[in-house]
This record gives structure tokens, sequence and C-alpha cells, in this order.
């Protein structure tokens, strides 16, 4: 009896209590051993954060819509693939690929013994429970106010990483206001006062984006929104037709931002009579390969290369 009572005395002093720290995020209220070793990430935006905070060499399994069965051998991302556009912004030691964000593979995650799986979230997507079973599993909302500085922060209280957050999280929002004042200075606001971010998809549909994807870093830089959407899917954007694109008004700027691989539908859309209409008031940003579409690395990215990209058009 005494034997167990000092078990249970030595489990609830602070030493142990303070190995392990509770996430209130977008899915629920989660507890989480600190500094993980073993983490599998459901999408690229949650890799993003890992990359930001120097622990990618941690991701012992990463899902993701972009990769096709060519990418990957033996279960494995294959070496080439490591070598191309975001996944080269930190260190991956092989990881897994365990499916998509959708349809993740929960038997490779289970076999993977992870101690934290990391994931974007939206209304009406699956599997938390599920991945709960598994491992503590946090989720974080893309349409939300904030959403990647929040699961950024939240993963830099795991890992030890606070200073190194939010050293990052200004560095972004310096980037912005050094451009802002690049572009002021170059009076591109005079001849463009406002911006939309159209995706164009390959087989005709076309997406306006209203939060989160490139458009907050745009706003950053100064824009107004030049297009207003009503029920946006996601939280995000929604698609738009031809009537609607007809109507932005010369003094608007149109950044193309067309997803990635066999997706991009950019240069069908400048052939058709609205992508005619646009031209000359637009400029195509394509992503990294692999990018996600927000956080720390990809906010820096893209408020440079568009930056440049508005500079050239107005020379």
């Amino acid at each position: 009896m005494k034997r167990s009572v000092l078990l249970l005395t030595l489990a609830l002093t602070p030493t142990a209590v303070a190995q392990t720290l509770t996430l209130k995020h977008d899915e629920g209220t989660t507890t989480v051993k600190k500094n993980p070793q073993r983490v599998v990430v459901m999408d690229e935006e949650a890799l993003g954060w890992m990359f930001a905070l120097g622990v990618g060499e941690r991701v012992v399994g990463l899902a993701s819509s972009y990769l096709s069965p060519t990418d990957v051998s033996g279960g494995k991302l294959k070496p080439a693939v490591l070598k191309e556009g975001f996944y080269t912004r930190g260190k991956l030691n092989n990881p897994s690929f365990v499916g998509s964000w959708t349809a993740p593979n929960l038997e490779t995650i289970l076999a993977l013994k992870p101690d934290l799986i990391v994931r974007l979230t939206w209304d009406g997507n699956q599997n938390y429970d599920k991945l709960s079973k598994i491992a503590p599993t946090v989720g974080y909302e893309e349409g939300s106010q904030g959403f990647w500085q929040k699961g950024l922060r939240d993963l830099a209280r795991v890992f030890g990483k606070q200073v190194q957050a939010e050293q990052i999280i200004k560095e972004a929002a310096d980037v912005n206001r050094s451009n802002a004042r690049k572009l002021q200075a170059a009076g591109v606001f005079r001849k463009y006062d406002k911006v939309v971010v159209l995706a164009p998809f390959s087989g005709g549909n076309t997406w306006a984006y209203s939060r989160v994807r490139l458009i907050d870093d745009l706003l950053a830089l100064g824009f107004k929104n030049g297009l207003k959407i009503g029920n946006a899917t996601l939280g995000i954007g929604a698609q738009i037709n031809d009537e609607a694109l007809l109507g932005i008004d010369k003094k608007t700027l149109v950044v193309l931002f067309p997803p990635g691989g066999q997706y991009n539908g950019a240069d069908a859309f400048l052939k058709t009579p609205v992508g005619q209409r646009l031209k000359d008031q637009s400029v195509v940003y394509t992503p990294e390969a692999f990018s996600p579409y927000s956080g720390p690395l990809t906010s820096i990215r893209n408020s440079n290369e568009v930056t440049r990209l508005i500079l050239d058009k107005l020379k």
C-alpha cells in the first residue's frame, strides 16, 4: 500500500506534470508530450511550421494532396522529390507518405508510432477521432483569423522554441512592411489601389480568394480587397463566374495564383475572352512546388516575389 501511494505521489510531482502541456486548438483540447521526437504532419502547412521552428527532421510521416504515386517508393518520398521546391526549406529525414489530408492511411500512421499529429481542418473534415486514438492530435482551421500564427506558437511551446517563433512571425511582418514602402515609392498604389487573387484551375473553373491564400499578404502590402465574395467555401474563397470577373475595374491589380501541377490553368485562362480583357492588369505568381498556401516561410516568399512581379510590370 505504501509503495502504491509513493508511486502515485511521484506521478503527480511538478517534474512529471511539466513533461506535458495542454493545447486548446480548433478541434478541441489536447494534452501533448513536450519535445516530441516523432511527428506526423497531415499537410504542407503543418510541415512549414515545423521547418520554421527548425525541427523538420522530426517529421516521420507526411500527408499531401500534391504527391502522386510516382513521387513515392516503398512507402517513402523519393530522395529526388525531397530536393524539390518547398521540401528543401528544412531538413527532412526520409518521411513516410501517409496519404492525403482527406484520406489518411491510418495503418501507416499507427505503424510510425508518432508522439504528435498536426493538421489543418475545416467544417466537415473527418478522421480527427481516429487520429487522436493513434497519438495526440491538434488541428487548426485554415479560414480562422491568425490561424497559422496560432498553430506556430502552439508548436513552439511544445518544442520550447517560443523565441524562434516570435522572431519569424516578426520577420514576415517586417518583410511586408519593407515591400509596402517599395510599392509606395514606385507609385504602384496610384495605378492599382485594389487587388484580387484568382486561382484558375485547369478545366475552366476560377476561384477568388478572400482570406489566407496570398490575399492576406497583398492586403498587408497596402492594397484594398477589390472583390467582395459572398459565402466563402472553407472560409477562404469561392468559385467566381465570368460576369463578376468582367466587372473588375482598371484600378484593380489581378494576381493569378494558379494551383500546382496538373491543376494549373493560368495559361488557358489568359487565352479566354475574360483573360484577354484582364491581361494588361494581371501578373502571374507561381508558388514553389509542394508549397503550402500560408505560413511564415510562404508569407515571406509571397511578399518578395509578388512585389518583384508588380515592380517589373510597372517598369
